[in-house]
């Protein structure tokens, strides 16, 4: 990637210099409960308008421009395909807050028409679609900030500055997990069929398969998470939907390294629905001087600090443990003196909207902003990872070096078919 980079002896900038007082003009694409998240965020901030909301199901449109009424200049525009919104050289930055299938191509697109990114986690679902995306970014000069919001959390930061400080010691294991217990059924077995009227599902579908209509694969729901996220057409299952939230936490911690290897293993268990991912899975990671690990229980929630999800690191003075609410030192019992035990309440900031003044003040400044894209990238490769080692069944070594996996024979995973007309072409 960074031979790739450099092969651009020109950066091309196509956007436009902002000034402190300058109104960004922003489209948001993708309008579920993480994009009505990013624009209750986004309208938090001062000096943005949002132009425009894009999505290809009525009712979320619809909702969408309702919310932004109240805002200076009255409501955004409604757009159902999002090309429209590339092609407007009014509009300045675009969120991207689709399921996953689709970050990848949007962002690309986005950073060849001259526009700032904020692009939903995981950045892709393949390896190859994220090193594109990282290159666009480069080649076109544009800010892409990925949205793993906790970076910009203070808490995060300075709990990850402990680490690195050697609060604890000499970490030579981090730990990382989501538990839950939820029920046998899941999210059901709903037959394939016609879809809703006012979906339009070959847009939904984009560069992932032709296939037909499944409530679950679609996966709106007002009460949870879309499902899509655990079907492998459109995403990667809870290792790379919370697992690199998680484990970008324990990058950070740790200076930012690349796993050498990973062993993964999962299956589906007990769930009964129709999902593709495991309902139960545990990867192992090979650091240059420490071991990680991800953990996934969906019908076990016991944990040791009661968490539900978090990041562990464990030194040889003490364990830091942080999640979204807190971190807490805990001293080895042979020097509770030198490491006596912290607990740090987060502050009443909203670590999303901090993401985003982030990525104003980037915008205006040209600097890479907190989770910028190679941030992210490097995260979401190593979840894709540990998925690949659970649907290859084999250990993956990465080639840092190269940017690659080093087995050959392992490769073949690194990309998928694209359908056309959904290219990625940098």
């Amino acid at each position: 990637m960074k031979s790739a980079a450099a092969a651009f002896t020109t950066n091309l900038f196509t956007g436009r210099v902002f000034g402190a007082n300058d109104t960004l003009q922003t489209a948001f694409i993708g309008m579920g409960r993480m994009g009505t998240s990013n624009l209750n965020a986004a309208m938090k901030q001062d000096n943005l308008r949002v132009a425009a909301v894009c999505d290809v199901y009525q009712p979320a449109l619809d909702a969408a421009v309702d919310k932004t009424k109240a805002q200076a200049g009255g409501a955004a525009r409604a757009v159902k395909d999002f090309r429209e919104i590339m092609a407007d050289k009014s509009i300045d930055a675009v969120c991207i807050a689709t399921p996953d299938h689709w970050h990848a191509y949007m962002a690309v697109e986005a950073c060849k028409a001259g526009k700032d990114v904020y692009v939903e986690k995981p950045i892709s679902v393949t390896i190859d679609e994220g090193k594109k995306m990282v290159l666009a970014a480069r080649k076109y000069n544009r800010v892409v900030q990925a949205g793993t919001m906790q970076r910009s959390a203070k808490h995060f930061i300075d709990a990850c500055e402990l680490v690195r400080q050697g609060r604890v010691g000499e970490v030579t294991m981090v730990k990382t997990w989501n538990y839950g217990n939820g029920k046998p059924e899941g999210i059901g077995n709903p037959p394939n069929g016609a879809p809703p009227s006012d979906l339009d599902w070959d847009m939904w579908l984009g560069p992932a398969p032709e296939q037909e209509f499944n409530k679950n694969k679609w996966g709106v729901d007002p009460k949870a998470f879309s499902h899509f996220r655990w079907f492998w057409d459109f995403a990667g299952g809870m290792m790379t939907d919370w697992g690199v939230h998680v484990l970008d936490i324990a990058r950070m911690g740790m200076g930012e390294p690349m796993p050498r290897a990973v062993s993964a293993m999962g299956q589906k268990f007990l769930i009964q629905d129709n999902r593709d991912t495991p309902d139960t899975l545990s990867a192992i990671y090979e650091f240059p001087k420490f071991m990680a690990q991800y953990e996934n229980r969906m019908f076990n929630a016991n944990s040791m600090f009661k968490q539900g999800y978090g990041t562990m690191f464990h030194g040889t003075k003490g364990t830091l443990f942080v999640d979204r609410s807190q971190y807490r030192i805990h001293p080895e019992p042979s020097n509770p003196k030198e490491t006596p035990e912290i607990v740090e309440v987060k502050s009443s900031d909203n670590s999303n909207v901090r993401h985003w003044a982030n990525f104003l003040e980037c915008i205006k400044t040209r600097q890479r902003p907190a989770a910028d894209i190679e941030i992210c990238y490097k995260s979401t490769v190593t979840c894709l990872l540990a998925n690949i080692s659970i649907i290859s069944k084999q250990r993956v070594d990465w080639d840092e070096a190269n940017n690659r996996i080093a087995q050959p024979e392992l490769r073949k995973y690194m990309s998928r078919p694209e359908r056309a007309p959904w290219k990625i072409v940098v």
